[in-house]
C-alpha cells in the first residue's frame, strides 16, 4: 500500500508532528514498507485458530483485600509514635485533592 505525501500530511497533523518535505517522502516510504508487510499477514491461513491474548499462562495473582486484626499493644505504639493525629485517629496527607 503506497501511501501518499497528502497522507503523510495528514496523519503529522493527527500525531502534531511537524515535518519537512524530505521527512515527509521518507516516512511515505517506510510507513508503505510497513503496510505492504502487515499486508502479507493478511494471507495467513488463520481458519481455526483461537484468539490470544497472551500465551505464557502466566495468571494475574492479587491477595485478597481484608481487615485483620491487631494486637491492642502494636496498635497503640503505632498510634503513639504516628506525627499527626487526633485521638486514635491518624492524619495523612490528601490523596484526592481539588483541581490545583
Amino acid at each position: 500500500m503506497k501511501l501518499s505525501v497528502e497522507q503523510i500530511e495528514e496523519i503529522a497533523k493527527l500525531a502534531r508532528l511537524e515535518l519537512n518535505e524530505k521527512e515527509k517522502k521518507m516516512y511515505a516510504e517506510q510507513l508503505s514498507a510497513v503496510l505492504d508487510y502487515m499486508e502479507m499477514l493478511n494471507e495467513v491461513n488463520t481458519d481455526g485458530v483461537e484468539e490470544t491474548c497472551q500465551v505464557t499462562g502466566l495468571e494475574d495473582v492479587v491477595r485478597s483485600d481484608r481487615a485483620e486484626e491487631c494486637p491492642s499493644e502494636i496498635e497503640e505504639k503505632i498510634i503513639e509514635n504516628f506525627p499527626e493525629k487526633i485521638g486514635n485517629l491518624l492524619k495523612v496527607r490528601a490523596v484526592f485533592s481539588e483541581a490545583e
